[in-house]
Protein backbone atom coordinates (compact mmCIF):
# COMPACT_ATOMS: atom_id res chain seq x y z
CA UNK A 1 0.00 0.00 0.00
CA UNK A 2 3.29 2.95 0.73
CA UNK A 3 4.20 1.78 -2.65
CA UNK A 4 0.61 2.76 -4.02
CA UNK A 5 0.32 5.87 -2.22
CA UNK A 6 3.99 7.05 -3.31
CA UNK A 7 2.85 6.12 -7.03
CA UNK A 8 -0.59 8.50 -6.75
CA UNK A 9 1.28 11.21 -4.94
CA UNK A 10 3.91 11.34 -7.50
CA UNK A 11 0.72 11.06 -10.31
CA UNK A 12 -0.93 14.44 -8.41
CA UNK A 13 2.60 16.01 -8.47
CA UNK A 14 3.34 15.64 -12.02
CA UNK A 15 0.01 16.34 -13.24
CA UNK A 16 -0.13 19.75 -11.08
CA UNK A 17 3.42 20.82 -12.68
CA UNK A 18 1.75 19.70 -16.11
CA UNK A 19 -1.27 21.73 -16.04
CA UNK A 20 -0.53 24.83 -13.59
CA UNK A 21 3.00 24.60 -15.56
CA UNK A 22 1.14 26.02 -18.73
CA UNK A 23 -0.38 28.71 -16.44
CA UNK A 24 3.52 29.45 -14.93
CA UNK A 25 4.76 29.62 -19.00
CA UNK A 26 2.21 31.78 -20.02
CA UNK A 27 2.68 34.52 -17.14
CA UNK A 28 6.21 34.37 -17.43
CA UNK A 29 5.91 35.21 -21.70
CA UNK A 30 2.53 37.80 -20.30
CA UNK A 31 5.05 40.96 -20.89
CA UNK A 32 6.93 39.71 -23.99
CA UNK A 33 5.06 37.60 -26.47
CA UNK A 34 2.19 40.10 -25.92
CA UNK A 35 3.05 43.97 -27.23
CA UNK A 36 -0.73 45.22 -27.06
CA UNK A 37 -2.75 45.07 -24.37
CA UNK A 38 -5.53 43.35 -26.30
CA UNK A 39 -2.68 40.37 -26.78
CA UNK A 40 -2.18 40.52 -23.12
CA UNK A 41 -6.44 40.21 -22.66
CA UNK A 42 -5.88 37.11 -24.72
CA UNK A 43 -3.16 35.27 -22.99
CA UNK A 44 -5.24 35.74 -19.84
CA UNK A 45 -8.05 34.54 -21.56
CA UNK A 46 -6.30 31.58 -22.47
CA UNK A 47 -5.62 30.57 -19.07
CA UNK A 48 -8.90 32.16 -17.12
CA UNK A 49 -11.13 29.73 -17.30
CA UNK A 50 -8.59 26.46 -16.19
CA UNK A 51 -5.62 28.37 -14.00
CA UNK A 52 -7.54 28.06 -10.65
CA UNK A 53 -8.63 24.29 -11.25
CA UNK A 54 -5.23 23.70 -12.04
CA UNK A 55 -4.48 24.53 -8.94
CA UNK A 56 -6.70 22.04 -6.91
CA UNK A 57 -3.96 19.30 -7.89
CA UNK A 58 -1.41 20.89 -5.48
CA UNK A 59 -3.85 21.04 -3.04
CA UNK A 60 -5.22 17.88 -3.31
CA UNK A 61 -1.32 16.41 -2.98
CA UNK A 62 -0.79 18.26 -0.08
CA UNK A 63 -3.92 16.74 1.32
CA UNK A 64 -3.05 13.42 0.18
CA UNK A 65 0.41 13.25 1.97
CA UNK A 66 -1.37 14.51 4.92
CA UNK A 67 -3.02 11.27 5.69
CA UNK A 68 -0.59 8.81 3.88
CA UNK A 69 2.71 10.11 5.00
CA UNK A 70 2.01 12.08 7.90
CA UNK A 71 5.78 11.81 9.02
CA UNK A 72 6.59 13.81 5.77
CA UNK A 73 4.06 16.38 5.64
CA UNK A 74 5.25 17.24 8.81
CA UNK A 75 9.00 17.23 8.51
CA UNK A 76 8.85 18.99 4.76
CA UNK A 77 6.00 21.43 6.03
CA UNK A 78 8.40 22.91 9.16
CA UNK A 79 11.57 22.24 7.45
CA UNK A 80 10.53 24.27 4.40
CA UNK A 81 8.68 26.56 6.18
CA UNK A 82 9.88 29.85 4.62
CA UNK A 83 9.82 28.77 0.95
CA UNK A 84 6.95 27.46 1.91
CA UNK A 85 5.28 30.97 2.89
CA UNK A 86 7.03 32.64 -0.18
CA UNK A 87 5.48 30.42 -2.29
CA UNK A 88 1.97 30.69 -1.06
CA UNK A 89 2.70 34.82 -1.31
CA UNK A 90 3.88 34.03 -5.28
CA UNK A 91 0.32 32.27 -5.67
CA UNK A 92 -1.73 34.80 -4.15
CA UNK A 93 -0.34 37.88 -5.84
CA UNK A 94 -0.28 36.34 -9.15
CA UNK A 95 -4.26 34.71 -8.91
CA UNK A 96 -4.72 38.72 -7.89
CA UNK A 97 -3.22 40.16 -10.70
CA UNK A 98 -5.14 38.08 -12.84
CA UNK A 99 -8.66 39.11 -11.10
CA UNK A 100 -8.02 42.92 -10.12
CA UNK A 101 -6.04 43.91 -13.45
CA UNK A 102 -9.30 44.84 -15.55
CA UNK A 103 -10.79 46.35 -12.66
CA UNK A 104 -9.42 49.67 -13.71
CA UNK A 105 -8.91 50.81 -16.92
CA UNK A 106 -5.63 52.61 -16.43
CA UNK A 107 -2.27 52.22 -17.71
CA UNK A 108 -0.46 52.27 -14.87
CA UNK A 109 -2.51 50.19 -12.81
CA UNK A 110 -2.68 47.30 -15.56
CA UNK A 111 1.67 47.81 -15.85
CA UNK A 112 1.64 47.61 -11.94
CA UNK A 113 -0.16 43.88 -12.51
CA UNK A 114 1.25 42.75 -15.88
CA UNK A 115 4.27 43.14 -13.63
CA UNK A 116 3.34 41.40 -10.64
CA UNK A 117 1.74 38.73 -12.70
CA UNK A 118 5.09 38.25 -14.71
CA UNK A 119 7.55 38.12 -11.47
CA UNK A 120 5.34 35.92 -9.46
CA UNK A 121 4.95 33.49 -12.58
CA UNK A 122 8.45 33.20 -12.54
CA UNK A 123 9.50 32.60 -9.14
CA UNK A 124 7.24 30.22 -8.75
CA UNK A 125 8.46 28.23 -11.69
CA UNK A 126 11.99 29.13 -10.49
CA UNK A 127 11.14 27.69 -6.86
CA UNK A 128 9.47 24.62 -8.09
CA UNK A 129 12.36 23.74 -9.66
CA UNK A 130 14.48 24.65 -6.78
CA UNK A 131 11.81 22.63 -3.87
CA UNK A 132 12.42 19.35 -6.29
CA UNK A 133 16.06 19.74 -6.15
CA UNK A 134 16.23 19.65 -2.72
CA UNK A 135 14.22 16.47 -2.64
CA UNK A 136 16.56 15.32 -4.75
CA UNK A 137 19.67 16.34 -3.04
CA UNK A 138 18.36 15.81 0.26
CA UNK A 139 17.88 17.68 3.60
CA UNK A 140 19.57 17.54 6.76
CA UNK A 141 16.85 15.78 8.47
CA UNK A 142 17.78 14.48 12.71
CA UNK A 143 17.35 11.81 14.19
CA UNK A 144 13.76 12.64 15.22
CA UNK A 145 12.85 13.21 11.39
CA UNK A 146 12.67 16.97 11.55
CA UNK A 147 15.36 19.55 9.82
CA UNK A 148 15.31 23.52 9.27
CA UNK A 149 16.53 24.56 6.24
CA UNK A 150 17.48 28.88 5.85
CA UNK A 151 17.06 30.28 2.46
CA UNK A 152 20.73 29.96 1.92
CA UNK A 153 24.07 28.92 3.67
CA UNK A 154 27.38 28.16 1.36
CA UNK A 155 25.74 27.28 -1.56
CA UNK A 156 27.16 24.23 -1.47
CA UNK A 157 25.20 20.99 -1.77
CA UNK A 158 27.77 19.03 -0.23
CA UNK A 159 27.46 20.81 3.33
CA UNK A 160 26.47 19.31 6.37
CA UNK A 161 23.57 21.68 6.87
CA UNK A 162 23.02 22.98 3.12
CA UNK A 163 20.58 25.50 2.66
CA UNK A 164 17.24 25.68 0.06
CA UNK A 165 19.41 27.47 -2.16
CA UNK A 166 22.87 26.66 -3.54
CA UNK A 167 24.53 25.91 -7.05
CA UNK A 168 22.65 22.67 -7.67
CA UNK A 169 19.30 23.94 -6.75
CA UNK A 170 19.29 27.28 -8.22
CA UNK A 171 20.63 25.38 -11.70
CA UNK A 172 17.40 22.81 -11.51
CA UNK A 173 15.08 26.13 -11.01
CA UNK A 174 16.71 27.77 -14.12
CA UNK A 175 16.00 24.63 -16.01
CA UNK A 176 12.35 24.28 -14.33
CA UNK A 177 11.67 28.16 -15.72
CA UNK A 178 13.12 27.17 -19.11
CA UNK A 179 10.59 23.88 -19.32
CA UNK A 180 7.79 25.99 -17.91
CA UNK A 181 7.98 29.02 -20.17
CA UNK A 182 8.11 26.36 -23.39
CA UNK A 183 5.22 24.77 -22.35
CA UNK A 184 3.19 28.12 -21.68
CA UNK A 185 4.41 29.22 -24.91
CA UNK A 186 3.46 26.12 -26.69
CA UNK A 187 -0.04 26.74 -24.87
CA UNK A 188 -0.56 30.27 -25.82
CA UNK A 189 0.36 28.87 -29.27
CA UNK A 190 -2.13 26.81 -29.49
CA UNK A 191 -4.92 29.26 -28.28
CA UNK A 192 -4.20 31.94 -30.08
CA UNK A 193 -3.48 33.39 -33.63
CA UNK A 194 -1.39 36.11 -35.59
CA UNK A 195 1.44 37.15 -34.42
CA UNK A 196 1.13 36.52 -30.68
CA UNK A 197 0.85 33.32 -32.09
CA UNK A 198 4.07 33.91 -34.21
CA UNK A 199 5.71 35.10 -31.34
CA UNK A 200 4.81 32.49 -28.60
CA UNK A 201 6.47 29.64 -31.14
CA UNK A 202 9.34 31.61 -31.34
CA UNK A 203 9.86 31.84 -27.54
CA UNK A 204 9.04 28.12 -27.41
CA UNK A 205 11.57 27.54 -29.86
CA UNK A 206 14.04 29.88 -27.83
CA UNK A 207 13.36 28.61 -24.50
CA UNK A 208 13.44 24.55 -26.27
CA UNK A 209 17.41 25.17 -27.05
CA UNK A 210 18.18 26.86 -23.61
CA UNK A 211 16.10 23.32 -22.07
CA UNK A 212 18.62 21.05 -24.11
CA UNK A 213 21.21 22.67 -22.53
CA UNK A 214 19.62 22.74 -19.22
CA UNK A 215 18.68 19.08 -19.56
CA UNK A 216 22.37 18.06 -20.07
CA UNK A 217 23.95 20.11 -17.30
CA UNK A 218 21.35 19.23 -14.77
CA UNK A 219 20.93 15.52 -15.54
CA UNK A 220 24.89 15.30 -14.80
CA UNK A 221 24.51 17.54 -11.80
CA UNK A 222 22.12 15.61 -10.71
CA UNK A 223 23.79 12.08 -10.61
CA UNK A 224 26.39 13.82 -8.98
CA UNK A 225 24.55 15.04 -6.34
CA UNK A 226 22.47 12.37 -5.89
CA UNK A 227 24.54 8.78 -6.91
CA UNK A 228 21.38 7.02 -5.28
CA UNK A 229 20.33 7.84 -8.88
CA UNK A 230 22.45 5.46 -10.56
CA UNK A 231 21.63 2.75 -8.62
CA UNK A 232 18.36 2.81 -8.97
CA UNK A 233 18.30 2.91 -12.52
CA UNK A 234 20.80 0.25 -12.99
CA UNK A 235 19.11 -1.97 -10.79
CA UNK A 236 16.45 -1.76 -12.48
CA UNK A 237 16.72 -0.90 -16.21
CA UNK A 238 13.13 -0.78 -17.43
CA UNK A 239 12.56 2.75 -15.41
CA UNK A 240 14.92 3.63 -18.67
CA UNK A 241 11.43 4.17 -19.97
CA UNK A 242 11.29 7.32 -18.07
CA UNK A 243 14.28 9.10 -19.42
CA UNK A 244 13.08 7.78 -22.72
CA UNK A 245 9.62 9.21 -22.50
CA UNK A 246 11.89 12.68 -21.99
CA UNK A 247 13.89 12.50 -24.63
CA UNK A 248 11.05 11.87 -27.16
CA UNK A 249 9.16 14.98 -25.55
CA UNK A 250 11.91 16.79 -26.07
CA UNK A 251 12.77 15.90 -29.57
CA UNK A 252 9.09 16.62 -30.27
CA UNK A 253 9.19 19.66 -28.72
CA UNK A 254 11.66 21.29 -31.32
CA UNK A 255 10.28 19.05 -34.39
CA UNK A 256 7.13 20.21 -34.29
CA UNK A 257 7.54 23.68 -33.27
CA UNK A 258 9.50 24.20 -36.21
CA UNK A 259 6.83 22.06 -38.57
CA UNK A 260 4.32 24.64 -37.19
CA UNK A 261 1.86 22.09 -35.68
CA UNK A 262 1.56 23.50 -31.67
CA UNK A 263 -0.84 21.55 -30.61
CA UNK A 264 1.41 18.63 -31.38
CA UNK A 265 4.22 20.47 -29.87
CA UNK A 266 2.30 20.99 -26.72
CA UNK A 267 1.75 17.59 -26.04
CA UNK A 268 5.11 16.93 -26.25
CA UNK A 269 6.31 19.25 -23.66
CA UNK A 270 4.03 17.38 -21.59
CA UNK A 271 5.24 14.43 -22.32
CA UNK A 272 9.01 15.94 -21.39
CA UNK A 273 7.92 16.82 -17.87
CA UNK A 274 6.43 13.54 -17.91
CA UNK A 275 9.42 12.01 -18.28
CA UNK A 276 11.61 13.88 -16.25
CA UNK A 277 9.32 14.24 -13.11
CA UNK A 278 8.77 10.36 -13.74
CA UNK A 279 12.72 9.86 -13.69
CA UNK A 280 13.25 11.77 -10.44
CA UNK A 281 10.40 9.97 -8.53
CA UNK A 282 11.57 6.09 -9.72
CA UNK A 283 14.96 7.37 -9.15
CA UNK A 284 14.11 8.75 -5.89
CA UNK A 285 11.93 5.09 -4.37
CA UNK A 286 11.65 4.15 -1.88
CA UNK A 287 12.76 7.13 -0.43
CA UNK A 288 10.41 9.87 0.23
CA UNK A 289 12.88 12.62 1.37
CA UNK A 290 16.51 11.56 1.55
CA UNK A 291 18.76 13.15 4.08
CA UNK A 292 22.44 13.86 4.27
CA UNK A 293 23.31 11.33 6.30
CA UNK A 294 21.02 8.36 4.93
CA UNK A 295 20.53 6.94 7.50
CA UNK A 296 17.91 9.64 8.83
CA UNK A 297 16.10 9.02 5.39
CA UNK A 298 12.29 9.30 5.04
CA UNK A 299 11.14 6.18 2.95
CA UNK A 300 7.57 4.93 2.30
CA UNK A 301 7.90 2.93 5.46
CA UNK A 302 9.30 5.03 7.93
CA UNK A 303 7.30 8.20 6.93
CA UNK A 304 3.55 6.14 6.10
CA UNK A 305 0.33 6.27 8.07
CA UNK A 306 -1.36 2.68 9.28
CA UNK A 307 -2.07 0.46 6.43
CA UNK A 308 -6.08 0.90 8.10
CA UNK A 309 -5.94 5.08 7.11
CA UNK A 310 -4.34 4.34 3.56
CA UNK A 311 -7.23 1.71 3.05
CA UNK A 312 -9.84 4.18 3.79
CA UNK A 313 -8.04 6.83 2.30
CA UNK A 314 -7.76 5.19 -1.15
CA UNK A 315 -11.18 4.84 -1.11
CA UNK A 316 -12.00 8.43 -0.68
CA UNK A 317 -8.96 9.72 -2.98
CA UNK A 318 -11.07 7.16 -5.87
CA UNK A 319 -14.32 8.69 -5.39
CA UNK A 320 -12.54 12.48 -5.44
CA UNK A 321 -10.37 11.59 -8.17
CA UNK A 322 -13.42 10.78 -10.44
CA UNK A 323 -15.15 13.59 -10.08
CA UNK A 324 -11.65 15.58 -10.87
CA UNK A 325 -11.36 14.16 -13.61
CA UNK A 326 -14.97 14.48 -14.87
CA UNK A 327 -14.78 18.49 -14.05
CA UNK A 328 -10.82 18.85 -16.00
CA UNK A 329 -12.45 17.01 -18.81
CA UNK A 330 -15.58 19.20 -19.47
CA UNK A 331 -14.09 22.28 -18.70
CA UNK A 332 -11.13 21.89 -21.04
CA UNK A 333 -13.65 20.73 -23.28
CA UNK A 334 -16.01 23.94 -22.81
CA UNK A 335 -13.44 26.32 -22.88
CA UNK A 336 -11.45 24.41 -25.96
CA UNK A 337 -10.50 26.10 -29.59
CA UNK A 338 -8.55 29.85 -30.15
CA UNK A 339 -9.48 32.61 -28.11
CA UNK A 340 -10.15 36.03 -28.86
CA UNK A 341 -10.39 39.48 -27.44
CA UNK A 342 -14.13 40.19 -26.86
CA UNK A 343 -15.77 43.50 -25.08
CA UNK A 344 -16.59 41.44 -22.10
CA UNK A 345 -14.92 43.45 -19.08
CA UNK A 346 -12.59 40.61 -17.33
CA UNK A 347 -9.01 40.02 -17.91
Amino acid sequence: MPTLWFILVAFMIIMYVLLDGFDLGAGVIHLFAAKTNAERRMILQAIGPVWDGNEVWLIAAGGTLFFTFPVLYASSFSGFYLPLIMVLWFLMLRGIAIELRAHIHNPVWMAFWDGTFFFSSALLAIFFGAAMANVIRGVPLNASGFFFAPLWTDFNPFSAHPGILDWYTILVGVFALAVLTAHGSNYIAVKTEGELNVRSRLIARGCWLATIVLAVLTTLATFFVQPHLTTSFLGQPWGFIFPLIALLGLIGMGYFNIRQKDLFAFFSSGAFIIGMLASAAFGLYPDVLPAVNPAYSLTIENASSSLYGQTVGLVWWSIGMVLAIVYFVFTYRIFWGKVRVTEKKGY
